[in-house]
């Protein structure tokens, strides 16, 4: 490979955003970098985390594997940890000649020296911290091609005024599974104030990739973790709560035009797609495909058909898979649990406190959903007496769910039984993963992690 042709690469992360940028239709939100950073680059309108929880998200994007496979079926400050063997992208590159760096936020192990960054500061990740750090390291960039990773702790809850302006209560738009009261559209608001002070220190980052002339050899990557902090959205397999905000912006030298990628995108990958952009040949263990042949082209043809999600751990034990193709959405849901089992932040929120007593009635074992008629996913085709028509498809869609799961050695306990996992379960489950169970000693706000019940 070429000097000219080893691009640099930004990634910007953010929490718990899901896809409310202008960019995506939300007239009501402030996004005036990222709606113009997605005009200037590839808008993905099909991505999907492969987990609606920060940790097994943050390990699929970076290391090209499902949670099952990577180690992280949980949240890091509980304990979970990368398996042995696992490279994250930042390692991949640093040993193909690449400087790597990362500023703020991350949320896939209690040890970050384990990332494979060759620099790093996670001591601080609000926004104004990463970017005066992340501003600093651009001026004075090494010769070599870099990865600069910078990991905001917005848009996650809380969203205190005094340091988030909220949005005007009165003219923001409720997503459909949220209910209108004078606190949820409050409480929106206040979400939304959070996104334009983010939003602001992006540009301050590409500001100064502009001024340093970098970004005319840069691959910009803006993405989030999973859904927003609300009600059948985080912690779900729904739309609202895997889909995310996901745009590349190819070095301004690459001559490659703006496009609206409208093919289903996961989580897994980024790592595959972006090694293939910068020429590095991605390891065998990658189990994400990459799309950056469809990238390069003014038509782009598919890279895949369909995306699969799992969730399994957040507070509780809450397993649930499901496959998702651009017309339905199929999930399994393996344990006895509520309508919604709310994680701690959305339980105590407003919405959480509105939404959170209507969902606690049993959970339906499969549900399937006709993404075309019904894209809120909120009528289940599978209640009641379904159609013979209904039920095939949900045959076709199990079959390549239990294949994935096969081919991923995802293994779920089929003898679960209560609304909390006991400690006999939870060694059971390990002991079938081969790990130890995660001791309270493992926890590390101190580390680098932030508590989602913060």
């Amino acid at each position: 490979m070429s000097e000219a042709q080893r691009d640099n690469v930004l990634l910007v992360h953010w929490h718990d955003l899901g896809r409310h940028l202008g960019a995506y239709g939300h007239a009501d939100v402030s996004s005036p970098r990222l709606d113009r950073l997605a005009a200037e680059g590839i808008l993905f309108t099909r991505a999907h985390a492969t987990a609606p929880l920060c940790s097994p998200s943050r390990g699929s994007l970076f290391t090209g594997r499902y949670p099952q496979s990577n180690g992280l079926i949980g949240l890091a400050h509980h304990g979970w940890e990368y398996r042995a063997d696992v490279r994250t992208l930042p390692e991949l590159l640093s040993q193909s000649g690449w400087r790597t760096a990362l500023f703020g936020m991350q949320h896939e192990t209690s040890y970050p020296a384990r990332l494979g960054f060759d620099t790093y500061d996670v001591s601080n990740s609000f926004c104004e911290y990463v970017v005066d750090e992340a501003v600093d390291w651009l001026t004075a960039a090494p010769a070599e091609p870099f990865l600069l990773t910078t990991g905001f702790f917005e848009t996650h809850r809380p969203y205190p005024h005094e340091r988030y302006t909220p949005a005007d209560a009165n003219a923001v738009t409720l997503p459909d599974y949220l209910p209108d009261t004078e606190d949820v559209r409050q409480d929106l608001a206040d979400f939304y104030g959070s996104i334009a002070v983010a939003d602001a220190a992006v540009g301050q980052i590409l500001d100064a990739l502009e001024t340093t002339g970098l970004d005319q050899s840069t691959w910009v990557v803006f993405m989030t973790d999973h859904g927003p902090a609300m009600p059948r959205a985080k912690s779900t397999l729904y739309d609202a709560g895997t889909g995310i905000a996901f745009i590349v912006r190819p070095p301004k030298r690459s001559g490659i035009a703006p496009l609206v990628y409208d093919e289903m995108f996961s989580g897994v990958d980024l790592v595959p797609t972006l090694l293939d952009l910068l020429g590095v040949a991605a390891p065998d263990e990658v189990q994400g495909i990459s799309h950056a042949a469809a990238l390069r082209r003014p038509q782009p043809e598919p890279a895949r058909s369909e995306v699969y999600t799992t969730k399994t751990y957040h507070d509780s034990f809450d397993p649930i898979r499901a496959i998702r193709t651009k017309e339905y959405s199929y999930i399994e849901n393996y344990a006895p649990r509520p309508v919604l089992d709310l994680p701690w932040d959305i339980a105590d929120s407003a919405p959480g406190q509105v939404v959170g007593p209507l969902t606690r009635g049993p959970r339906p074992g499969r549900e399937l959903y006709d993404l075309i008629a019904d894209p809120g996913e909120s009528t289940n085709l599978l209640d009641g007496e379904p159609s013979a028509e209904h039920e095939a498809v949900a045959a076709d869609l199990a079959l390549l769910l239990d294949d994935w799961r096969k081919k991923t050695n995802d293994v779920i306990p089929s003898d679960f039984a209560g609304t909390r996992i006991s400690e006999r379960y939870t060694h059971t489950y390990l002991s079938i993963l081969g790990r130890p169970l995660p001791s309270r000693s493992a926890l590390a706000s101190d580390r680098g992690i932030r508590d989602d019940r913060q």
